[in-house]
């Protein structure tokens, strides 16, 4: 591994971030408008990615013990309360809220308001669970009704929110959070993993019985399709399943999904919205390429001797693709990565979006060995 190039990368990501944490005190941004990065926890707190600019702040922070980093981290993770107390707001994204917030926070410090608040989060989320089913619903219905429409339905994303659940069990000595987050898994390895290794977005259950009706285009091209960003929750999520219960499947899944995930790495490194989009329109997901190069890198702690490179160059090459051609190192811009995109038939793309700054920064992290573990 060219370690110099990780520090080069360690010491442009501190340049840059330290600026831009120094201009957005009081934001919770979710993307930018020319090169300014806009603000969700004033527009809309209960936004699922609420909780990654406290996540990149606690990262910084635990390298450089620098006090704007942790000025910021605390004012997120404070914010996110009226979240916590919104129903319509819960959903099965609280562990992309709540760990990289206040269970970060603890584990820095040990800050009982922290540990409360996390665990108010994951009696919520393992609240969602279906025990028929044994699936935790993904969203409550976007319209506020209740008419159970989405009741059935869940999504490969929860794979990174089960951590929350493994953390909770292991706070309180209590198994029942540990076993709800491994019936998910099971449920996902079950019905969300191809055969060729490619992972489906969503799937509708019928929530009276359980039983798997079909699976939803979701985010990528179309049913049936290969959606990147999918593709790396499931390399990610299930190889922290894994880390948590050392139960072998999840590694075995894991690598079966990073495997395809390789098998279909451009030349370029630059990773598509969906490996099978079509040639046009082209779309780009820089983000799909950060959080798979951390799922990997993980991945490869836990392989086989002879296994581990393989892991790791795959993640290297995704992570040199973006320092390269998709991270704007200028200062007086907010954001880092570009080229992100939410979901192929979304009205707008290749923007940037926060998950992306904070998975390719925790991944350069990861290399350094200045990592806080979050999830």
């Amino acid at each position: 591994m060219d370690m110099d190039w990780v520090h080069e990368m360690y010491r442009r990501i501190l340049v840059k971030e330290n600026a831009a944490a120094k201009r957005n005190r009081d934001k919770i941004p979710y993307t930018t408008k020319d090169g300014v990065f806009d603000d969700r926890g004033k527009n809309d707190i209960c936004w699922w990615t609420n909780g990654f600019w406290g996540g990149m702040m606690w990262q910084l922070y635990h390298a450089t013990h620098e006090p704007v980093y942790l000025e910021n981290a605390l004012q997120t993770e404070i914010k996110l309360d009226a979240n916590l107390m919104n129903r319509q707001g819960m959903d099965h994204d609280s562990g992309f809220k709540w760990l990289p917030t206040a269970v970060a926070h603890y584990r820095m410090t040990g800050d009982k308001a922290s540990r409360n608040r996390a665990l108010l989060a994951a009696d919520n989320l393992a609240g969602r669970f279906n025990p028929v089913g044994k699936f935790i619903r993904a969203w409550n219905n976007w319209d506020g009704n209740e008419d159970g429409s989405f009741a059935g339905r869940a999504i490969i994303d929860c794979m990174m929110n089960l951590p929350l659940l493994y953390w909770a069990g292991e706070e309180l000595h209590d198994p029942r959070f540990c076993h709800i987050a491994k019936m998910h898994a099971d449920t996902a390895m079950k019905y969300f993993i191809r055969e060729d290794g490619s992972a489906k977005h969503i799937v509708e259950f019928d929530a009276q019985t359980g039983a798997y009706l079909h699976s939803v285009g979701g985010q990528g091209y179309g049913h049936g399709s290969s959606w990147t960003r999918g593709q790396g929750w499931a390399v990610y999520g299930f190889i922290l399943s894994y880390l948590h219960t050392g139960e072998e499947r999840y590694l075995a899944v894991s690598k079966k999904t990073a495997d395809y995930f390789i098998a279909n790495i451009p030349d370029s490194g630059l990773i598509p919205v969906d490996f099978r989009q079509p040639p046009e329109p082209a779309y780009e997901d820089s983000t799909a390429a950060a959080i798979a190069a951390c799922g990997m890198l993980e991945l490869a702690k836990y392989v086989p001797e002879n296994e581990k490179q393989t892991y790791k160059n795959a993640a290297i090459k995704l992570l040199k693709a973006l320092a390269d051609k998709r991270c704007n190192w200028d200062e007086n811009t907010d954001n880092l990565l570009e080229k992100c995109t939410a979901a192929y038939h979304d009205a707008e793309h290749e923007f940037s979006i926060i998950y992306g700054d904070y998975y390719f920064i925790e991944a350069i992290w990861k290399l350094m060995g200045t990592e806080l573990f979050i999830w």
